[in-house]
């Protein structure tokens, strides 16, 4: 999706307030207009309905069989036939959405006294929607076996524009949904939640809901394989539209999706993330109604932003983070990346990689300068959809195995940041469960002898004949970044602490990590990383920083808002940008005065408050401004072509600093040269 904001409109919003995408009219914000406000996106961009066919608080007229006297029943959306007139004759979705806390059974708002009645009263109408932001019920009316009335049937999907139920079971059908807004966060949220609460799985839901994922991923990357009979690609991981509704066929999908994952696990590219004795430990029923949910969208369409946090919202929500970890903010990632502007040569290193969100962004940033190499005279959306092709997936694959690296001290973490690298579209990670602070000097040999082969491999790949002095990885890496575990609570052992050089000034974990990361890079590599922001103006700190102005070329320096890791931690911190000064620098260096300029700006505002609650540009009254906005977005045909569209929009910007830091590092670097 591409955004082309144009200009400021004078519509004053109250910080309670929202203008709706499809009337334009300013309403109250709720949990209610919040849910509308996504199923109205999701039926444009995901199901291709446009938005002049739609319309919101619509009454529907019928006669009561109790009374006899007319009656209407407002309901929330509906969709008119394409290009006819909005009357109650063309309906032919009904879109029921209530608040979070409205169940689906409730007597007054339930589906069967909204939905059923309001799709009963519309007699063109063979399909409707009731939601409430966590559940989502599709429903088809047919004919009961008498004709004098209707059966509604559950489904778990109804067709889009120009589709058939027909078209939703197509085993050939090799492009599916692809999310929009925040689809895919709750689709992740709603398969969590189903584990955890109704398959008595709460220690490991979360693993069981990876599992599913990855089958589903597994199967979309089958199409690029070839198959070894010489078949066309055929969807094992789906789920038809009314399978789940009887045991027989909850057994099929269960049979489809088990044997997928049995396969994946001996797949070369899957192999790295699994142990081999993983299984698919959910109930038949909890199977299809999960797998239901994930097959509706296609993983590898989806943008690394939608993907990446979906995932890791739920990542986040389950491995409690201790000894104080925390993920880093995307906003913040995004930033650090696009600062020191990886390119496909570079080889890459996390040594405190987490669940891999330095990586993913890495990738994705290389991702987007391959495509347009490939791709110099397409833009947008039409650009965007070349992000997963064929082609730029092998350069991408290509690409992370040879030169992205992750270390992490935790095993769980390992395994989330390389799940988290497939989903990125990488075919194979580098990560790997070492202490980087130990490194090369840890308990696990094993490990480190996989580190060293991967680094042995990526040196030949790569040709980097000048680094290529044994197989250790210090000294092996264009590019750092990092957000190293910072904290009273985090203690690094006597033993590998004397190790540095700096753990005479402090054992503390950050410090550390600082020299740790010099002996990473090559002589010109450069590294980004999350500083506590003492290390930078505590008195006792002095020797600590005359030590990086010696070993390093400072290159920037921003000063976060305190608010920059809240609500998950409170901690003032800044980020780093240092060039590790070849042998000759460094000789200079002592010889005379260094005189260079240096990038430094402060990030007032990261585009949210200290409960972590979005905050969005205001005018000098305070009252939250509006953009006039054209948003352009691919839509997909029953076909599997596409068609590019787009809509007007009112929308509100989020306050935050780093894109704007980032463009002016950009344009200081552009003057410099």
């Amino acid at each position: 999706m591409a955004l082309e904001i144009q200009n400021k409109e004078d519509i004053v919003l109250e910080d309670n307030q929202l203008v709706c995408i499809l009337s334009g009219e300013v309403k109250k914000v709720g949990a209610q207009e919040n849910n509308l406000q996504s199923v109205i996106l999701m039926l444009n961009e995901e199901y291709g309905f446009d938005l002049d066919d739609m319309e919101r608080d619509f009454k529907i007229e019928y006669v009561n069989p109790e009374t006899g006297k007319s009656t209407k029943q407002k309901v929330e959306l509906v969709v008119f036939e394409k290009g006819k007139p909005h009357e109650q004759d063309f309906i032919i979705r009904i879109c029921v959405v209530q608040d979070d806390k409205v169940k689906d059974s409730d007597k007054k708002k339930g589906l069967a006294a909204t939905l059923e009645n309001a799709m009963g009263a519309v007699e063109c109408c063979e399909f409707g929607l009731w939601a409430n932001g966590s559940n989502y019920h599709f429903l088809q009316k047919e004919d009961d076996a008498i004709g004098f009335d209707f059966d509604f049937t559950d489904l778990s999907d109804f067709p889009g524009e120009g589709e058939t139920l027909e078209d939703l079971e197509r085993a050939d059908r090799s492009h599916t949904r692809t999310p929009a807004n925040d689809s895919l966060i709750k689709v992740f949220k709603r398969s969590h939640d189903y584990i955890y609460a109704n398959e008595g799985r709460k220690k490991d839901a979360f693993w069981q809901l990876l599992n599913l994922i990855f089958c589903k991923l597994y199967d979309e990357k089958r199409r690029f394989m070839v198959s070894p009979d010489g078949e066309s690609y055929r969807r094992k991981f789906w789920v038809g539209v009314k399978e789940q509704n009887t045991e027989e066929g909850r057994k099929e999908v269960a049979k489809r999706i088990k044997g997928l994952f049995e396969e994946l696990k001996s797949d070369p590219i899957f192999s790295e993330v699994f142990s081999g004795n993983e299984i698919i430990d959910i109930t038949d029923k909890g199977l299809a109604f999960i797998a239901g949910e994930i097959a509706k969208y296609s993983f590898l369409d989806a943008s690394v932003d939608v993907k990446g946090l979906a995932y890791e919202t739920i990542v986040s929500n389950t491995l409690k983070q201790e000894a104080g970890q925390f993920f880093t903010p995307r906003n913040i990632v995004r930033c650090m990346v696009e600062m020191l502007d990886p390119k496909e040569n570079h080889r890459v290193l996390d040594p405190a990689c987490g669940s891999g969100g330095f990586l993913v962004m890495v990738l994705d940033h290389v991702r987007k300068q391959i495509t347009k190499e490939l791709h110099p005279d397409l833009e947008g959306p039409i650009l965007e959809e070349k992000y997963n092709s064929f082609e730029v997936n092998e350069r991408v694959r290509m690409y992370a195995e040879k030169s992205i690296f992750g270390f992490d001290f935790d095993p769980d973490l390992k395994k989330a940041a390389r799940m988290n690298m497939v989903m990125g579209g990488d075919g194979h990670a580098n990560i790997f469960h070492v202490n980087s602070l130990a490194y090369p000097n840890w308990e696990h040999p094993t490990e480190i002898a996989k580190i060293e082969a991967a680094m042995n491999k990526s040196l030949a790949e790569m040709k980097d004949i000048e680094n290529a002095y044994g197989t250790d990885a210090r000294g092996k890496f264009d590019m750092v970044f990092t957000n190293p575990p910072f904290g009273a609570k985090v203690q690094v052992e006597t033993e590998i602490a004397s190790r540095y050089h700096l753990s005479q000034f402090s054992t503390a974990p950050e410090v550390l990590f600082i020299e740790a990361c010099y002996d990473y890079l090559k002589e010109g590599g450069k590294m980004a990383i999350v500083l506590p922001d003492g290390i930078l103006g505590n008195p006792n700190m002095v020797t600590v920083r005359k030590w990086i102005l010696e070993k390093f070329k400072l290159l920037a320096s921003i000063d976060l808002a305190v608010e920059a890791f809240l609500p998950q931690v409170g901690v003032q911190a800044s980020l780093l940008f240092l060039q590790k000064k070849t042998e000759i620098e460094k000789q200079l260096a002592q010889e005379s005065e260094e005189d260079y300029e240096v990038f430094m700006a402060i990030a007032e505002k990261l585009g949210k408050d200290r409960r972590g609650i979005p905050i969005y540009l205001r005018d000098e009254d305070g009252a939250e401004l509006l953009f006039n906005t054209e948003t352009k977005y691919l839509s997909k045909k029953r076909n599997g072509s596409s068609i590019l569209k787009s809509r007007k929009e009112k929308l509100k910007q989020l306050d935050d600093d780093l894109p704007k830091i980032s463009k002016a590092y950009s344009e200081f670097l552009n003057i410099k040269a």
